[in-house]
């Protein structure tokens, strides 16, 4: 596959770009920045260069003054170089530097506050819908996913297998993050049950017979890799009393799909919804990162049942989405978006459905799911 346009914006400050892996940040920061001094962190003689050495980071800076854009990629390998980083961008030589991770954890203890506000944070998500225009097919997506790496490949079902072993032997195993990577292995399978539902740890640690201690590390982890996200209540000036718990998602559709064990008892349809509620969750996760900045994602759930899949609120948008599988619309489909409105009557209210139908039920307007992500840019 030809490389594909994204819509990260990024710019002339300095900036991190943390993203999982494959997702797209080495291919596109060599593309926009093609002249940049470029240092990759996951290559064995550079790393050992950089690590044992911090400070040779300045003797090569100075010795490329042509070099106005450095790009470490991979920092979180060697975050020691941050307070090298730091020191450089206080000189103000007119320097960009650009730092790609697919890991959160070691950059929160480097001790430098992620460089003390002097880099904005920019995400790279999984590709958009809008992004590949006519390549994106939805069936195909619900069983592929969206991530670059995986999409590029002439085998997506071995390409996200090897994706899954990949993070498993290389972020996991070889970083030390876990004594037993059996038990992280089972844990995986068993919170694949709950992409998508409100996540219970005792359960899920009772499933993969593990402690509840030992469950709650395991999905900082995950976060950590940035491969799952926590979805809050929406509970801004609320009428009624809401759930107390978040929701829990992997953060590419393919993924969830990868893990999620199939057998006898499963029901398609249960699976092909969960799988699209995540496709369109992690599509608002990333616009809201590419076009509403400051935006947040929520769900809404009252205690009496009602729900609601994703709340977006922010600054200019105040959107209400409910998403099913199913090709028809019924009026019971309708009755927790109706509920929101009229506890948030400014909220914009869409339902995305499997049909083909584009209509407007008592203010909600009906689209399909694909044409919904489509338009999404």
């Amino acid at each position: 596959m030809e490389t594909i346009g994204r819509f990260l914006k990024t710019g002339r400050e300095s900036f991190f770009l943390l993203g999982p892996r494959g997702t797209g940040k080495t291919t596109i920061i060599r593309t926009q920045y093609p002249h940049a001094l470029f240092l990759d962190m996951l290559r064995p003689d550079v790393f050992r260069n950089y690590s044992a050495y911090p400070e040779r980071l300045r003797e090569t800076v100075l010795a490329n003054k042509d070099k106005k854009t450095i790009v470490i990629d991979e920092i979180q390998k060697a975050p020691q170089l941050l307070e090298v980083v730091h020191s450089l961008i206080e000189e103000k030589k007119g320097l960009q530097f650009i730092l790609t991770g697919s890991s959160a954890r070691k950059l929160r203890t480097a001790g430098v506050n992620l460089l003390a506000g002097r880099a904005v944070m920019k995400h790279m998500h999984p590709f958009l819908a809008a992004e590949l225009q006519g390549r994106f097919k939805l069936d195909e997506a619900l069983q592929r996913g969206m991530i670059p790496v995986v999409l590029d490949s002439g085998d997506p079902g071995a390409a996200l297998q090897a994706y899954v072993d990949l993070y498993i032997r290389e972020e996991v195993q070889q970083e030390g993050l876990t004594r037993s990577i059996g038990n992280f292995t089972r844990f995986l399978e068993t919170v694949s049950y709950s992409h998508g539902s409100i996540l219970n740890i005792s359960n899920v640690a009772r499933e993969s017979q593990v402690e509840r201690k030992v469950v709650q590390g395991y999905i900082g982890i995950l976060e950590d890799l940035l491969l799952s996200y926590r979805l809050p209540v929406f509970s801004k000036r609320a009428k009624r009393a809401t759930a107390a718990h978040p929701k829990f998602y992997f953060f590419d559709t393919g993924l969830y799909s990868a893990l999620r064990p199939s057998g006898p008892l499963d029901r398609a349809e249960e699976r092909a919804g969960e799988a699209l509620e995540g496709l369109v969750g992690q599509h608002f996760r990333t616009w809201i990162d590419y076009r509403h900045p400051g935006a947040q994602l929520f769900y809404w759930r009252t205690s009496a049942g009602s729900e609601v899949d994703f709340i977006i609120y922010g600054k200019n948008v105040f959107w209400a989405v409910e998403v099913k599988n199913g090709k028809t619309v019924h009026p019971q489909d309708l009755r927790p978006l109706k509920a929101f409105g009229e506890d948030y009557p400014g909220a914009k209210r869409f339902l995305l459905y499997r049909g083909s139908e584009r209509l407007v039920r008592d203010g909600i307007s009906i689209v399909p799911c694909a044409d919904f992500l489509l338009a999404l840019e």
